[in-house]
């Protein structure tokens, strides 16, 4: 891809942040997932950071590593003619170097946007996994002198976990939330995000309170698409959700074979032919 070309995908991507409608980001894991959703309509896909590591034998959580991982936001990008931006956990260390170099691989394997939270990996389970926030602004900045020296944009999607992680008592979780979210916003993130909120006062209060693109997690039990565009949300992602679904069916078929020997948790199969066409797709 030429850096115009990515320039262009990049500015694009950003608008849809502020154009008349929520943008829609569904999570591809691999080549033939983000066909599937450009196919269907999307203006944009994400990866799953979840999925992709999954997917390549690995569990959540930056135990696969930064170069196998860009590897396969590189697929996903070369797949699909629309923007693609990369979950890229932490950033694979909890350094601002380490940021740096991820942002650094992201921009050249063509993707035009950065997901980057503050869970601290070797503090996950400690009951307070959260980078020190000052750290995690170094980490910020680093990526924004990187995209500065390439001279390709990248939408910067800033995600803190308090929430996700129940970080302390319930009472103190929205104030840490703002904290977070506004001191990421005001070192140059694009878009905040933070998983783990399904409830409409909340999620009003945030945007509100922020001012700025607000990325949800959605999933089964979340408030509808409409509900939350109505509530100001500027982005909704599912997440590990769709290659958990996917898992869900083959689950259901491998027991549906195993005990009956029947095939019907089948009968949705994509036709070979069909899916055959879209990956001789250009």
């Amino acid at each position: 891809m030429s850096p115009s070309t990515q320039r262009e995908k990049a500015e694009a991507f950003r608008q849809l942040h502020h154009g008349p409608r929520v943008l829609l980001l569904p999570n591809a894991w691999d080549a033939v997932s983000a066909r599937i959703f450009e196919d269907a309509g999307f203006p944009a896909i994400a990866t799953t950071s979840a999925g992709v590591a999954f997917a390549q034998g690995y569990p959540d959580g930056e135990f696969i590593s930064r170069d196998a991982m860009i590897a396969q936001v590189a697929i996903i990008v070369r797949a699909v003619k629309i923007p693609v931006t990369a979950d890229v956990e932490a950033g694979y260390g909890d350094s601002p170097d380490a940021a740096a170099l991820t942002a650094k691989a992201v921009i050249a394997a063509g993707a035009v946007g950065m997901n980057l939270e503050d869970t601290s990996q070797a503090a996950a389970g400690s009951g307070n996994p959260l980078l020190d926030l000052a750290g995690q602004l170094e980490k910020l900045q680093a990526v924004r002198e990187v995209v500065k020296a390439a001279g390709v944009p990248l939408v910067l999607n800033a995600r803190t976990d308090v929430y996700l992680e129940s970080v302390g008592a319930a009472e103190t979780r929205y104030d840490e939330t703002i904290r977070r979210l506004s001191a990421y916003r005001d070192a140059g993130a694009d878009c905040v995000f933070a998983p783990g909120i399904r409830d409409a006062e909340t999620i009003r209060r945030l945007v509100a309170d922020l001012a700025c693109p607000l990325n949800i997690l959605a999933g089964p039990g979340s408030l509808s698409v409409p509900e939350l565009e109505q509530l100001g949300v500027r982005r909704v992602s599912l997440g590990s959700g769709p290659i958990r679904a996917t898992l869900g069916l083959l689950a259901r078929m491998a027991c549906e074979l195993r005990a009956e020997g029947t095939y019907s948790a089948m009968a949705d199969a994509i036709p070979h032919a069909v899916v055959n066409q879209m990956m001789k797709r250009g």
